[in-house]
């Protein structure tokens, strides 16, 4: 496939998945489907080893395209954002979130369902739907499990923002470090997986996350329906998706 908003390459056994919309990344529906495309054909390449997400520019990614949410494209937009992650969840190997700059919305979640995370210094992470009138589903599953439930809570329900310091200490974040060393030390924690028996880790990992994949699935379902056919049909919802786009503060009516 000719990627137009990603870049992709399979090396040695590991798949490198770009996103390359500068600068912030935005993800929207053309986007996540080339990301889909690239993540397909991997659920049965053999000798898989790592699947890498990584960035241009300076932020990781801003998220979602919040124009997306509005009228008839919110289906599709939810639709194959998730199919993103039941994607990344049926893959056998493991996978490495390499973050500069902003990883916020959209671009949080999918840096926290992979299952390693290095950060520069420079990155921030953070949940802000709640202040544009929605609420993030999958990192509303996938957060409480993986930190601590009142840094979950603080995140999901304030939109606050962390550092990547403050992620490492809380442990989202596997390993911080300087700016300048991000590629060298992406690539020797490659190196570790890299060497290692692709059938092995597959393995390894298929089990880590057997129970994980049917609450997934069985999640995503509800939420998916109380998403689209509940809270997109609040008055609020619809306020503070057009408030942000209008560049002011939403007016929130409580219906």
């Amino acid at each position: 496939m000719d990627y137009k908003i990603i870049k992709y390459r399979l090396e040695d056994g590991v798949a490198y998945i770009t996103l390359n919309h500068p600068p912030l990344n935005v993800l929207n529906i053309a986007m996540m489907k080339e990301i889909n495309s690239a993540l397909e054909p991997l659920l049965d390449e053999k000798g898989l080893k790592l699947v890498v997400f990584g960035a241009e520019g300076k932020a990781f990614s801003a998220g979602v395209d919040v124009s997306e949410h509005l009228g008839n494209s919110v289906i599709e937009m939810i639709t194959t954002f998730h199919n993103i992650f039941k994607n990344i969840l049926k893959l056998r190997c493991p996978t490495l979130a390499v973050v500069q700059g902003a990883a916020l919305g959209g671009g949080c979640e999918l840096v926290a369902f992979c299952d390693f995370i290095i950060a520069s210094e420079n990155a921030k992470f953070g949940q802000p739907e709640i202040q544009v009138g929605v609420f993030p589903p999958i990192a509303c599953m996938i957060l409480p499990k993986l930190i601590p439930h009142t840094k979950a809570m603080e995140l999901l329900l304030t939109g606050c923002l962390a550092s990547a310091k403050q992620a490492e200490g809380f442990g989202l974040v596997n390993k911080c470090v300087p700016e300048a060393s991000l590629k060298e030390e992406a690539n020797n924690f490659i190196a570790k997986i890299a060497k290692l028996s692709p059938i092995l880790v597959g393995f390894t990992k298929s089990i880590a996350v057997k129970r994980q994949q049917k609450e997934f699935l069985d999640y995503l379902a509800e939420v998916e329906e109380i998403y689209l056919n509940q809270l997109m049909k609040t008055e609020d919802a619809q306020e503070g998706l057009k408030a942000f786009l209008e560049k002011r503060k939403p007016e929130w009516k409580n219906k």
